[in-house]
Parts: C-alpha cells; structure tokens; sequence
C-alpha cells in the first residue's frame, strides 16, 4: 500500500456503539477466512448488540491446497465450510442460514462469464428474502481476482430489488498487495476505521478456527497457502477499516 496515495491507517475513528444502527446485516465472504479477517470485529459487535446477521460464501475454498491427496477438492471444501461455521459461530452468527454459492475458488465468474448469471440470481433471491439493511462486501479493488468479481456479483444481485441496502465495503488484500490505482480515489468514497477493541479477542479467536490457513493441518501440498505473520498483523489491531461510496 502506498500511504502517500491513501492511508487507511490515517481514517477517522469510530466508536464501536455506532454499529448497532446498520441493522440486519448480511456479509458476503469470498473464502472462508476473509469474514474474520476483514469484519470479524464488526459482525462480533453486531451480535453483541444483538442484530441479525446472516453470510454468504462465495467460493467453494478448494484452491488453498490444490496438490492435497490427503485432502482433495471434495474433503478441502468441507473442512474449510466447517472451519467458517466454527469461526462465525464464535463472532455469535447463526450458521444454518448461510447461503453457500460454491463457486470455483480462483475462478470466481466475473459479468458475462460462465455461472455469473445463476449465481447473481440465487444471491438476488437470497437477499430479497433476508432483506438486510446493510450489506458487507469486499472492497471493489481489493487485489484479489475473487475479491473483485465477489463486489461485481454483489453490485449485479442488488439490481432489481426493491429495497437498497447499505453497501458496505471491507478490506483484506489491499493491506498487502495495492497498487495505487487499487486505492481509494479522491472523492470515490468514504473511509473510518471501526474501533473493535472490546471485541479483538473474539475476532482472534475465529481467526484462530481457519486452522488449514494457518497451520500444518494440511500437510501434503508444499505450495499451498499459509496466511504469513505479516498479513495476520494487519488484522490483530484494535480497528477495521470500511469504505462507502459517496
């Protein structure tokens, strides 16, 4: 990230009580982990304050360890929706009704590729039947390919409703990976940093259930992914970063 562009870490301050007027939430997550990572602290103070909120995972998360014979696609899909269970279960987030899309990890579809379509369908349904008033997405640039087409389905199902939820916008891979052109732009949106210290511990702790992204558990893949330290600190703070369009 290049600060002189734009700083995250320089955004204004919220406190943690504002929270509770997003209302019904529903966070949309690309792979398992990125709920923890980029909200994990928000949807915790969301449940404290006892708004319902509901997720949508995106991706079926097989890509992390594509060379696994211990663990193939079928098996690494399991863990890793049981791993994203566990973890939203210890931010306080019923799990029974969160929409699986299933789409291939790495190969997200993006407007007019194969699968756009009946996914933006199925997550148009599924949002006109929660009705959230606040929606938390990915940053649109987040530099991850899965992240951006995460955004253009979400902009694409919200077209038609008869509602317009709050949009939302969280980071994850722009902590590490921006270009500038990947930043926010002057004018193009809002920015604060949410203060999560009452709720770090428990963000930490659902963090912490991600175990095949973080430790050995899969072990027969020497080039799958490990989140490494420096990402993780990113996320071991006592703020998380939103953006909204102006």
């Amino acid at each position: 990230m290049t600060d002189s562009v734009f700083s995250f870490t320089e955004l204004p301050i919220r406190p943690a009580a504002g929270s509770a007027d997003l209302d019904k939430t529903v966070v949309i997550i690309p792979h398992p982990d990125d709920e923890s990572l980029g909200c994990g602290g928000l949807l915790a103070l969301l449940r404290r304050a006892r708004v319902p909120v509901r997720a949508v995972l995106v991706s079926d998360g097989t890509m992390s360890h594509p060379n696994s014979r211990k663990f193939p696609a079928a098996a690494r899909q399991a863990l890793r929706e049981a791993e994203l269970r566990e973890a939203l279960t210890i931010l306080g987030v019923e799990t029974e009704p969160t929409l699986y899309l299933r789409l291939p990890d790495g190969a997200v579809p993006g407007p007019g590729a194969a699968g756009f379509t009946a996914a933006e369908q199925q997550l148009r349904a599924y949002l006109a039947q929660e009705q959230p008033a606040t929606i938390l997405v990915p940053w649109r640039r987040d530099p991850h390919p899965d992240h951006r087409a995460t955004s253009q389905l979400v902009q694409a199902a919200l077209t038609g409703l008869p509602f317009a939820p709050r949009l939302l916008e969280y980071v994850v891979w722009a902590w590490e990976r921006a270009a500038p052109a990947d930043l926010p732009q002057p004018g193009e949106v809002s920015g604060w940093r949410l203060d999560i210290g009452l709720v770090l511990a428990q963000k930490q702790q659902a963090i912490a259930a991600h175990r095949s992204q973080l430790t050995g558990l899969i072990d027969d893949d020497p080039h799958g992914f490990q989140l490494s330290e420096a990402m993780l600190a990113h996320f071991a703070r006592p703020f998380e970063v939103y953006l909204e369009a102006n």
